[in-house]
């Protein structure tokens, strides 16, 4: 197996209650109120403020040409991800100026600035096993979710989930895997897999801790 499939094996529960958090389902159902979203959208945008960053931390710590390939790829594909929540913002009425200017709630904080903390205090590997989470998660999302789109005529939601379950993103997730096996060629201690396996965690219920945000903005 990969070394992706390792972690999510061995960090099953927290990746479930990640992928298949209510937020998620109410999503993919269309059910999902529309304020969420939108709070949702905005947090992200900011949230992929960050990540871009982390990408580019990614570069910085690369040493060859192929770990740097891969950095530009990830940044490239976050920059797209980024034009999307614009687009989506924007076909709600709220403007590029107030989403770039809205403030980043703690959900948002707390797990960008742990991402880059893990890219400033560990290695490459260290970043890239807290960044997995996000891009190989949302691409297991979409591709779930994207049968919903025939079940539900007009979904409020298609266009999100179509860019998820889409080529670009998918084979942007696929390079995210592969880029964690070329990072961790030949074996790993068990002492090694554990603390990649603590970041991992960490990152997945920081993800679920995100969504909750979102549906915790609408109840209030």
């Amino acid at each position: 197996m990969s070394l992706f499939e390792d972690l999510r094996a061995a960090a099953l529960p927290e990746w479930e209650a990640y992928t298949g958090h209510a937020f998620v389902e109410q999503l993919g159902a269309g059910t999902l109120p529309l304020p969420a979203f939108q709070d949702y959208l905005v947090q992200d945008y900011l949230f992929l403020v960050q990540f871009a960053r982390a990408n580019a931390l990614a570069a910085y710590k690369s040493r060859t040409l192929a770990d740097l390939t891969a950095s530009a790829a990830g940044l490239s594909a976050i920059l797209a991800e980024m034009n999307l929540h614009l687009r989506l913002t924007g076909e709600w009425g709220i403007p590029r100026e107030a989403v770039e200017s809205a403030p980043e709630k703690l959900a948002t904080v707390a797990y960008t600035r742990y991402v880059l903390d893990c890219g400033q205090a560990g290695d490459l590997l260290d970043l890239n096993v807290a960044l997995a989470p996000c891009t190989i998660g949302y691409a297991e999302i979409g591709e779930r979710l994207e049968p919903q789109l025939e079940r539900v005529p007009d979904h409020p939601y298609g266009a999100w989930i179509s860019e998820y379950a889409g080529d670009d993103f998918q084979q942007a997730a696929g390079r995210a895997i592969a880029q964690l096996d070329a990072l961790s060629s030949g074996s790993l201690s068990a002492q090694r897999f554990e603390e990649l396996l603590g970041v991992f965690r960490t990152a997945a219920r920081l993800e679920a801790e995100f969504w909750q945000q979102a549906l915790a903005a609408d109840e209030r």
